[in-house]
């Protein structure tokens, strides 16, 4: 089971101007908590909260999980050497996400021992990019796994639209059994595109928005393919989310992860020190850094808001911050120690790694370096988890507040708990800030300027109104 640390939070170490008091936690804190437990236990399960049956055997997990595996031993026979996943945002960052803590960093280049077809994931436009991957990803030996509720995505729908050109004139009438999509059910662009070609297809479930729908097909196809066991994946995210409906602060990790942000993110130290909006996640494990990517989504999108949900303005929201441990203690920490104290600090520890090459990853001996006698016989393990409570302790002696996440070892059951943490911590946050956790308005002013941009029937007023904004001036340095 996946550990939270939350002392060096607190008052009595990093001191009254940037802790939050101890007794709060016991008193008022633990009241609000309660009573947020209560709230979101009504709403479990409903409209925007559907993701968190994704997981729960009596919830719409043993559904997804059928369908999921069904699909895949379709294309286990089939011996594809690679597997592209097209989609962005929230349809792409869970996948690479899993891929990364799960499987090795080498998985693309392993000739021996793969667990599943090698896995890219195009998650932008970037012409070069998508060139150099499909250069290397004949439509002939590629699936092609195409993420996307409406279709209408542009940048997932102008990916596809390559792709099926692409399968057309490389396999003809077989490029239907080179595509699974994961898309809405019953309506949308991508449902009649499925319906007519006759593709395999796995649902975006209803009321799970992208940022919250890595444990539904939407990542689980992809993670199934390559040899992740989803069934664990699950069991630690259930695990997770039961813990997280206990009404007691102290005994509900995501209610006093969320207190913790909120409050120091709010400035409502115990003597009101300075507001800390910017919360950095450091894993001191490279498989965990691109959760890093996906927790930023999650934390941004979900509650950077301008709204309240009473309609008033309230410009709410913290800003997410990765870094990688002990890379950044190199680039980074500088400015954490002496920098403005307007950050927590998130350190992932694993206890456990696992060493596949056995004694290679000791520090040999009899080297005969005086100055680096100290590291012979040393597990670099060890010396990874040394840097990471050095760093702490640095923090601390700065008055940085800063909390710790500890894996007992990186395998399929504690990521699927981390998930369901930040998960359920963000739908605390979000009513902790009084706004709502699920819509994303901000988003759409750039999408319909893309459609306008690109000419799209309906949008020429966004065509104006862009040009009009953007429009030349001298303001520029040749």
């Amino acid at each position: 089971m996946l550990t939270l640390d939350y002392a060096n939070c607190l008052a009595d170490r990093v001191t009254p101007a940037h802790g939050l008091d101890p007794a709060a936690l016991t008193g008022p804190l633990a009241e609000r908590a309660e009573a947020l437990t209560a709230a979101l236990e009504k709403t479990r399960g409903t409209g925007w909260e559907r993701w968190r049956l994704l997981a729960d055997p009596e919830g719409t997990r043993n559904a997804h999980v059928e369908a999921v595996k069904a699909i895949a031993a379709k294309h286990a026979d089939k011996d594809w050497e690679n597997l592209v996943v097209l989609g962005i945002g929230g349809s792409a960052l869970g996948n690479i996400a899993l891929q990364s803590a799960l499987n090795p960093p080498t998985h693309n280049l392993m000739t021996a021992g793969r667990k599943g077809p090698r896995l890219f994931v195009l998650d932008n436009v970037d012409p070069a990019n998508f060139a150099a991957v499909m250069a290397e990803c004949p439509p002939e030996k590629t699936l092609f796994n195409v993420v996307s509720k409406s279709g209408e995505t542009a940048e997932t729908a102008a990916q596809f639209m390559i792709i099926r050109d692409l399968l057309a004139r490389a396999v003809g009438g077989s490029a239907s059994d080179h595509i699974v999509a994961v898309t809405d059910s019953e309506k949308g662009t991508m449902r009649q595109i499925c319906d007519a070609a006759g593709y395999d297809t796995l649902p975006v479930p209803d009321g799970v928005g992208g940022r919250f729908s890595v444990l539904s097909p939407v990542g689980l196809f992809s993670a199934a393919m390559n040899g992740i066991d989803i069934d664990a994946l699950l069991d630690g995210a259930h695990e997770m989310e039961t813990k997280c409906r206990n009404p007691e602060l102290a005994k509900n990790p995501a209610a006093m992860l969320a207190t913790i942000l909120v409050e120091l993110g709010k400035g409502r130290s115990k003597a009101g020190g300075p507001a800390k909006p910017m919360h950095v996640l450091m894993p001191y494990c490279n498989g965990l850094y691109l959760l890093a990517d996906w927790f930023r989504q999650l934390w941004a999108e979900s509650l950077g808001k301008r709204h309240a949900a009473d309609g008033s303005e309230v410009f709410e929201g913290f800003t997410p911050i990765k870094a990688l441990g002990a890379t950044d203690q190199h680039s980074q920490v500088q400015l954490y120690r002496e920098g403005p104290n307007d950050k927590v600090f998130g350190f992932l520890e694993v206890e456990h790694f696992g060493d596949p090459l056995g004694e290679q990853v000791t520090i040999p001996t009899g080297l005969g370096v005086d100055a680096l006698a100290y590291l012979e016989g040393k597990k670099m393990g060890d010396l990874l988890n040394a840097e990471k409570r050095a760093t702490e302790y640095a923090l601390v002696e700065s008055e940085r507040p800063n909390f710790t996440i500890k894996f007992p070892s990186v395998n399929e059951h504690a990521v699927g708990e981390f998930v369901m943490l930040w998960q359920v911590a963000t739908a605390y946050a979000g009513l902790m800030l009084g706004i709502d956790a699920y819509d994303q308005p901000a988003v759409e002013t750039g999408k319909k300027a893309t459609f306008g941009l690109m000419g799209r029937d309906g949008y020429a007023e966004w065509l104006d109104k862009v040009n009009g904004t953007l429009s030349e001036t001298g303001h520029m340095i040749d």
